[in-house]
């Protein structure tokens, strides 16, 4: 009963951010909610059951999704097929981390690289949660505040279900101020198979979404660090990030198959343990069955496609600008910028490819990228995160060869 109770915590932990993404994006929920499921006994799996980590839905790729989106006429299958190929990336860095070594691979994702492609994705994202806001901005803001205002004044379980409690209070308001359509709700049956749908592949549409990765692959570690440090062990060497990268990356092509969103590690219910003390692997994999179980309700699919726009607009907000801040707060904590024009140069040219091209696009309507297609091209934070890992290998190179030193005379020391 205890293990029940202590799933069902970890379910909501999980639910306002996995449900989050497909209502951003197209994506089924209830599709969505089965990956995520599915996807953590994957990677429990793949880390020998030692690793007490869910996997839900990932924002990252909320941007680009919708780019592909736009580009395809609206089919998400071409989505799919990228998010697939994102997922191989994610095992061939498995791959590499496991032959070469973590601080080897981690020299071409430092902070002034992943902190300003972080700030990227929450910049680009809180213009889409504005255009749902302002469909009905009273709601919206009161939404926004509830959120802030948990997040600012609460403690314990109260805070870490600030999103969801927000939703609902949103949620409540809107019925009594007659904005919410229930038809879906009535209409769907209590049993449902989840709406899956298989991928399509385009190289245009890869090129779009497969780039995200070098933005979420350090996300993964400081997830996974993150987690081993709640729980007291090293899970980076044992089982090992290889491994968590694989079941990372095993997840994520199971969703791209099936129609759902990627997946990625979740902090929100690291958080939950670290409030909970109960570290057990038992626990996340009780809760990815009944979020198995949840999927297949069909009142549950119905009721969450019967959220208001405002109301979402309003979490979104609050969410997106919490990631922008996470990238911002990486860059500070780092100093990387302090005395070092080069890596100045280096976040100034990763903010301004991947907010400004996509800034020119939606606003100007001023395409400006590598052209893919005549209808799509490689811009935005795919673009930026390219040319942001190149250019540090450039301008850092001597910093690059002297870590290489320093990595060959503290292994002959070791000898």
């Amino acid at each position: 009963m205890k293990k029940a109770v202590l799933s069902l915590q970890h379910l909501l932990a999980m639910f306002g951010a996995t449900v989050l993404v497909p209502l951003l994006t197209g994506f089924d929920p209830a599709v969505a909610i089965f990956c995520a499921g599915v996807g953590t006994l994957i990677f429990h799996f793949c880390t020998d059951w030692k690793v007490p980590v869910f996997l839900g839905s990932s924002f990252a790729f909320i941007g680009v999704i919708n780019q592909v989106s736009d580009s395809f006429n609206g089919d998400l299958a071409y989505a799919q097929g990228g998010i697939i190929v994102a997922g191989f990336l994610y095992i061939i860095m498995s791959l590499v981390v496991k032959f070469i070594g973590v601080e080897k691979v981690k020299r071409y994702f430092p902070a002034q690289v992943t902190g300003a492609m972080i700030a990227v994705i929450g910049l680009n994202l809180i213009p889409s949660a504005i255009d749902m806001a302002i469909t009905y901005l009273p709601i919206a803001i009161i939404t926004l505040v509830i959120a802030i205002g948990i997040n600012q004044f609460a403690k314990g379980s109260i805070r870490q279900f600030g999103v969801i409690i927000a939703v609902f209070i949103g949620l409540a308001l809107s019925f009594v101020l007659n904005q919410v359509d229930t038809t879906a709700v009535s209409q769907s049956n209590w049993f449902a198979i989840p709406n899956f749908r298989l991928p399509k592949f385009s190289i245009e549409a890869i090129l779009m979404i497969a780039p995200v990765v070098l933005a979420t692959f350090m996300e993964h570690i400081g997830d996974v660090t993150t987690n081993g440090t709640v729980v007291g062990k090293n899970f980076i060497e044992n089982p090992g990030l290889n491994r968590t990268l694989l079941g990372d990356g095993l997840a994520t092509i199971f969703a791209g198959f099936v129609g759902g969103p990627a997946n990625t590690t979740y902090g929100e219910n690291t958080a939950l343990l670290a409030i909970t003390k109960n570290y057990n692997p038992r626990v996340l994999e009780l809760t990815a069955i009944f979020a198995i179980v949840l999927s297949c309700v069909g009142k549950f699919g119905g009721f969450l496609q019967s959220i208001p726009q405002a109301v979402m607009g309003g979490i979104s907000i609050y969410l997106f600008s919490m990631i922008t801040y996470v990238g911002v707060k990486s860059i500070r904590d780092s100093k990387c910028y302090e005395g070092n024009i080069k890596n100045v140069i280096i976040i100034a040219t990763i903010l301004i490819i991947g907010l400004g091209t996509s800034y020119l696009s939606t606003y100007a309507g001023i395409e400006i990228g590598i052209p893919l297609s005549k209808t799509s091209s490689l811009t935005g934070l795919s673009l930026a995160a390219i040319v942001g890992v190149i250019l540090n290998r450039i301008l850092n190179s001597t910093e690059f060869k002297n870590e290489e030193l320093n990595l060959e005379t503290a292994m002959t020391e070791t000898k």
